[in-house]
């Protein structure tokens, strides 16, 4: 099976090539223009750094280098907090940031959107040998378990409106800068629970099945987009980018590789 997925893949190749140079000429092109894009580094498979080359790595890179091909413009990268990001953003510090950011309306006051990239549903990542609960019921029924979380995400008000109480100073959620240190609080027994969308959290459990897995069901979808200043022109340009990748298969590829493919390490 993995040979007759790897030849399928390699004869995908030219057609997406095909499809790419046909649709090229309907994009805008920018010039060579430089963009700067804003990335925390911290949430795999989107944007991650990979422990063979220490470098950043992930589907959001490969589509923003894609992305840069097809417009003709220059990118370089810089590392940003998430807590930093959306002001940086909307003070137009950087010109794009990626990050597996959720569409969200009180956001959109602050920074545009691009159209989605990719949706994906809320889970519930915990160890893989966690036996004690299945369900956010089954933790919110236990004092004794802690939640681990970014102060501001969607997994953060997600644990606190649907899985706990509603109160956002609910001491059992323990708040962390970055969404890998959560992880790693998860890995070593600091904390039980730590809310994912399936798409984080897949890439987790992916590269250390012996280490995580996800459990319940789905708690809702939410849809992934690059943001920017709001009187930037670069949205338009993004949205032809992202619907000519749709089209001609290179997000499938994107999720293929990144999502089935990868192994991290190896």
């Amino acid at each position: 099976m993995k040979r007759t997925l790897l030849s399928l893949a390699v004869a995908v190749l030219p057609m997406l090539g095909a499809g790419f140079a046909a649709q090229a000429a309907d994009l805008p092109d920018l010039g060579g223009r430089e963009v700067v894009i804003a990335s925390e580094n911290t949430y795999p498979p989107l944007q991650f750094i990979d422990p063979q080359t220490s470098q950043p790595a992930g589907w959001e890179y490969e589509a923003i280098d894609e992305i840069a091909k097809r417009l003709n413009m220059k990118v370089t990268y810089e590392n940003v907090s998430w807590d930093a990001m959306i002001p940086a953003i909307s003070a137009g510090e950087y010109d794009v940031a990626m990050n597996g950011i959720t569409i969200r309306g009180d956001r959109a006051e602050k920074v545009a959107f691009s159209d989605p990239y990719m949706r994906s549903e809320m889970y519930m990542l915990v160890r893989a040998d966690e036996d004690r609960f299945t369900d956010p019921a089954g933790f919110a029924g236990n004092d004794d378990f802690l939640a681990g979380a970014q102060p501001g995400t969607t997994p953060f008000y997600v644990t606190v409106y649907e899985v706990l109480d509603g109160d956002e100073n609910n001491q059992r959620i323990k708040l962390f800068e970055t969404f890998g240190a959560a992880v790693q609080a998860l890995k070593v027994g600091d904390v039980d629970l730590v809310l994912t969308d399936s798409t984080g959290g897949q890439g987790y459990v992916n590269a250390n099945p012996d280490t995580f897995k996800l459990i319940g069901d789905p708690m809702g979808t939410e849809d992934f987009g690059f943001i920017f200043p709001k009187n930037t022109d670069l949205i338009e340009p993004f949205n032809a980018a992202i619907a000519s990748m749709r089209a001609d298969g290179t997000l499938d590829a994107l999720n293929k590789k990144w999502f089935f493919d990868y192994k991290a390490g190896q």
